[in-house]
């Protein structure tokens, strides 16, 4: 009696595409990937007296510091704008791409475990991260939309126009950076370690040189252009300019916000897919 040669469903092979993005398999595994997004919320809140209502606390107790520290003793500009609404955009904003970046950056390291046991396209990990980071920022810009129609109400004009419609653009320009960043820093640390120490310290003094507590049009010479170059600048500011009306931003500044965030993600796609085949050797 002949047997037929055996048929697989799934064939894993060592060797894969720099490039591949895995759609297909990451949509095979689309339930995976809500576990881990629904992982990522549950377990951060878990046994906590607040539990989702920190999505608020954070923000505003950040902002009601920067108004203080930034805004009363520094005196630093708003752009006209009052400074709850200049600071909360800002900083929510920036919290959301710092958490893809913090979080993204130890996916090798904290994973090592289930990456060593069972097999899924290791991509879906830093996807959760980035989607359930976008739940909690959609949350806070629910509170940053409050805190706009108050003003509003108080008789603040703000002139939208068709920047608004940019909105998801820097919203997924912003996840592009913060991933890729994010999988290039955690396929270094598979054998630098101390890399993730000096993550934390850098990711705070970048937020110094992005315009998240003073407006890019308050500099000028050298200064301007140093703040410019970093990719998150303009999409702080566009974010501003499409919900507030207010910002540095133009067709220029957008190619290179997209440009920069395609060249970051792709670079980190490809050192992330080199070093997903053999992280478990050196992890």
């Amino acid at each position: 009696m002949q047997i037929d040669s055996e048929q697989w469903d799934l064939i894993i092979e060592p060797k894969n595409k720099l490039f591949d993005l895995k759609l297909k398999e990451v949509w095979r595994y689309r339930d995976l990937l809500f576990l881990f997004v629904k992982r990522d919320i549950v377990s951060f809140y878990k046994q906590t007296i607040l539990g989702p209502i920190w999505f608020f606390i954070q923000p505003i107790f950040t902002t009601l510091v920067y108004m203080f520290v930034f805004g009363n003793l520094a005196g630093l500009s708003t752009d006209g704008l009052p400074q709850p609404l200049f600071y909360l955009a800002g900083i929510t904003s920036w919290n959301y791409f710092a958490d893809c970046l913090n979080k993204t950056s130890t996916v090798f390291r904290d994973n090592s475990a289930i990456f060593g046991k069972v097999y899924f396209p290791r991509i879906v990990m830093p996807l959760s991260i980035v989607i359930s980071n976008l739940l909690r920022f959609g949350v806070q810009m629910l509170l940053l939309l409050v805190v706009v129609g108050y003003y509003l109400l108080s008789g603040l004009s703000i002139s939208w126009d068709f920047h608004l419609l940019l909105f998801p653009v820097f919203v997924l320009a912003m996840a592009m950076q913060g991933l890729g960043l994010g999988m290039i820093i955690s396929s270094l640390t598979t054998k630098y370690r101390d890399l993730v120490f000096l993550l934390t310290f850098g990711v705070q003094l970048l937020m110094y040189a992005t315009t998240v507590i003073y407006p890019l049009s308050s500099l000028s010479g050298k200064l301007y252009y140093l703040v410019a170059l970093n990719p998150m600048t303009f999409i702080i500011e566009g974010i501003r300019k499409s919900l507030l009306g207010v910002g540095v931003f133009d067709i220029y500044t957008l190619t290179y916000t997209l440009i920069t965030s395609i060249v970051l993600f792709f670079v980190g796609l490809v050192i992330f897919n080199k070093v997903e085949k053999s992280f478990v050797d050196t992890i």
